[in-house]
């Protein structure tokens, strides 16, 4: 047995110069990364400007993080929250009816294709331009931010809720078509059953996202914590940018549990 092993192990495949190459390649294309990355620039003067950095950070303006006012952490905490939850939402219930127009199983094929084209585009086109673009027809504020996560919402949710919609058991439809039921009662019992769960599912991972989207989203005047953020920064305000970053993590930290748990009791069906 012993020999047989030895022998076959013989005539196993020598995949050193495979790896040795795989080796090279990625080493040269390391080199090559570096030497189009100028690393300069990095002084004294900006030494000492990380320290401040760390150091306010580290020691946050407490009255301030603990400000219930309109200029509080909480309460742009809240609203930062508000325009991803009222974005993901709108950009949810739209992205219904274009998901079934990509599902090649619901329409022609031209319409899916065509739908495929218009939802690429959207996702093409960074957050923050559709940010900048909405703010000039609006004007900054929140509004610009929840008009900004609806269409962002679009690309990615219908995107995955086609996934989910060509998956759909035909079995249970057929079976409902024999036994006489009408159109809506297939939807009603055939249909939504078997999407509501992974539907709410996607839902609840974007708005893990596009509570992150909605933080850098400020940064241009669309609502949120963002613009206090940016406005400490250029301030040179490190402990207030130490009381936002404390306040931001607490609650993407609870965002994430909570949406965790959730999610795995819906692909669980407990």
């Amino acid at each position: 047995m012993n020999e047989a092993v030895k022998l076959q192990y013989n005539k196993a495949p020598n995949r050193k110069m495979y790896f040795a190459v795989l080796t090279t390649i990625i080493l040269a294309l390391l080199i090559w990364s570096f030497l189009g990355v100028d690393i300069t620039g990095f002084d004294e003067k900006g030494t000492g400007l990380a320290r401040n950095i760390v150091s306010g950070i580290l020691t946050p303006d407490l009255e301030f993080l603990f400000d219930f006012s309109s200029q509080g952490v909480p309460y742009l905490l809240y609203e930062t929250i508000a325009i991803a939850l009222l974005g993901t939402v709108f950009g949810s219930i739209l992205a219904i009816p274009i998901s079934f127009l990509m599902a090649p199983s619901v329409v022609k094929p031209p319409v899916a294709y065509i739908t495929r084209l218009f939802v690429i585009f959207i996702r093409t086109i960074p957050s923050l331009v559709y940010g900048i673009m909405f703010i000039r027809v609006t004007g900054p504020g929140a509004y610009a931010g929840v008009l900004t996560m609806s269409i962002t919402s679009i690309g990615m949710i219908s995107r995955l809720y086609v996934d989910v919609i060509e998956n759909l058991d035909r079995g249970i439809l057929e079976a409902m078509t024999s036994m006489g039921c009408t159109t809506y009662q297939k939807i009603r019992y055939g249909i939504l059953p078997q999407l509501f769960s992974s539907f709410l599912s996607t839902t609840i991972y974007r708005f893990d996202m596009n509570l992150r989207d909605a933080t850098i989203l400020g940064l241009v005047g669309a609502g949120g914590i963002g613009a206090p953020l940016i406005f400490a920064m250029r301030s040179y305000r490190w402990n207030e940018v130490g009381s936002i970053l404390i306040g931001l993590v607490v609650l993407i930290l609870l965002v994430e549990l909570f949406s965790n748990k959730l999610r795995s009791r819906l692909v669980s069906g407990t």
